[in-house]
């Protein structure tokens, strides 16, 4: 995880007061060490598949399935193509007072499937949990959540088992210039 950790330091930036991870996906090297580390957690923890929020978490998302050897489950936001039956939930209010409507397709989760959701950044958990909601509501079981930045309180780390590289207290401060 060091190696991650310090990929993940290395590259993260502010612009324009907007936190900044791209860079990491630019890097083929910095790639394969956060997926391994956001992977590594899980990976004896009897991982079904893989679920990961439009859109980051959908790169991230596929990327730790294929490193598990399972699959991928899409979480989509608002109103965009998403055949068959669904699930939706509309999350808590974020840190920004906004609330995002989540569809997951039924099918994709069944009874029995262990299913560890994967994003970019965790600030409020109100998406995750909205996310674990259809996941149980499907009979699945929550394996919890792997992330590179978490700034989530501990009591709401520990209700989701959330597991980062960072915190966000890590991070450098915005400095009010980029």
């Amino acid at each position: 995880m060091s190696d991650a950790r310090g990929v993940t330091l290395e590259r993260f930036r502010w612009i324009g007061g907007h936190a900044d991870i791209w860079q990491i996906f630019r890097d083929p090297g910095a790639l394969a060490a956060v997926v391994g580390a956001l992977a590594g957690p899980f990976r004896d923890d009897g991982v079904t598949a893989v679920c990961g929020i439009e859109s980051r978490g959908f790169l991230l998302g596929a990327a730790v399935a294929v490193e598990l050897g399972v699959g991928f489950v899409a979480v989509r936001k608002g109103e965009g193509i998403f055949p068959g039956e669904k699930l939706t939930r509309r999350s808590d209010p974020d840190y920004r007072g906004n609330r995002q409507e989540l569809r997951l397709q039924r099918a994709a989760v069944g009874p029995g499937d262990r299913v560890l959701l994967v994003d970019d950044w965790i600030e409020t958990g109100s998406q995750a949990s909205a996310v674990r909601s259809m996941v149980e509501q499907c009979g699945g079981h929550w394996a919890g959540c792997t992330v590179i930045v978490d700034q989530t309180t501990p009591a709401r780390r520990a209700d989701l088992g959330v597991r980062s590289i960072v915190t966000a207290a890590e991070l450098p401060a915005w400095d009010g210039q980029s």
